[in-house]
């Protein structure tokens, strides 16, 4: 019997990082059901430490996280994976300030507003 696992396509990677830890996992699960190969982090800083060996080919974070914000994050993962798709999402209006300064700094990236419906993000990442 021939082996398929060497000529199926590997999943697409997605890093879901959110302080909210329910929001994160259920993000996760909805991705891994979806095709996705997804793992969840419940902050900025716990991303960065995954890129090297988990090497995403999307970031999905939360923008307003305690200690470093998704937009950090976000600016970190887009050095060192320049590859990378990143999708923010947000249910605080502290964002625009936020997301203006990193503007300013030559980075611009997608932002969706919570709670994000599954299809909307799911359309996205296929998008």
């Amino acid at each position: 019997m021939a082996d398929l696992s060497s000529t199926a396509t590997p999943k697409p990677k997605v890093l879901v990082a959110d302080d909210e830890q329910v929001i994160a996992n259920t993000l996760a699960i909805i991705l891994n059901q979806a095709g996705f190969e997804a793992r969840a982090v419940f902050s900025g800083e716990k991303a960065v430490e995954l890129l090297d060996s988990f090497q995403p080919d999307m970031l999905i974070s939360d923008v307003i996280m305690t200690g470093m914000t998704g937009i950090e994050a976000a600016i970190i993962t887009r050095s060192k994976l320049p590859k990378c798709k990143i999708l923010l999402f947000s249910g605080q209006a502290a964002t625009a300030d936020l997301l203006e300064k990193s503007r300013a700094q030559g980075h611009e990236f997608e932002i969706l507003a919570k709670p994000v419906h599954p299809t909307d993000l799911l359309a996205k990442l296929r998008g």
